[in-house]
């Protein structure tokens, strides 16, 4: 059975990421939760804007991802920014470590979901980029917009 990924439930998607990072590479891992956080994830409510991950010895761990306190949860709440241990295969650690030691590469999560009623992150590796590359993704972006905008008006005099 190919899992294509269709029972995916969104919670958090960081956008900043594709506007302030060449994406170079992505994978999915687990993240480990306490009750409360999942109780709040179910919830729908996660902030990735300023996350990103960091390889320590052969763990990595997930650094500033916002997971709000559930309410009901009372006095058992964690640390809201605490940092949340990731859960991959070694020899995907060791390939990350590998394309992290580039220089100018760093892990920044794209995506927060459940899949299969688990906590899942999509982690992507990624570079930088520098001011006039994102003036680029701009223009192109505003010259597609443009071009749609013509090709309908194009299509409704037609009519």
């Amino acid at each position: 059975m190919a899992d294509d990924g269709s029972d995916r439930k969104v919670i958090a998607t960081n956008r900043r990421a594709r506007y302030e990072y060449e994406i170079l590479d992505t994978l999915e891992a687990g993240v480990v939760l306490q009750g409360p956080e999942v109780k709040s994830l179910r919830a729908g409510k996660a902030n990735l804007a300023e996350a990103y991950a960091t390889i320590r010895g052969r763990e990595v761990f997930l650094i500033g991802a916002h997971i709000p306190p559930y309410p009901q949860a009372g006095r058992g709440n964690p640390d809201p920014l605490r940092e949340r241990k990731l859960l991959l295969h070694r020899s995907e650690i060791v390939r990350l470590q590998g394309r992290i030691g580039e220089r100018g590469l760093t892990l920044i999560p794209l995506q927060l979901y459940f899949k299969g009623g688990r906590a899942k992150l999509m982690l992507a590796v990624a570079r930088g980029k520098r001011r006039y590359d994102k003036r680029q993704a701009i223009r192109q972006r505003e010259s597609e917009r443009e071009i749609r905008r013509s090709l309908r008006a194009r299509g409704r005099s037609r009519s």
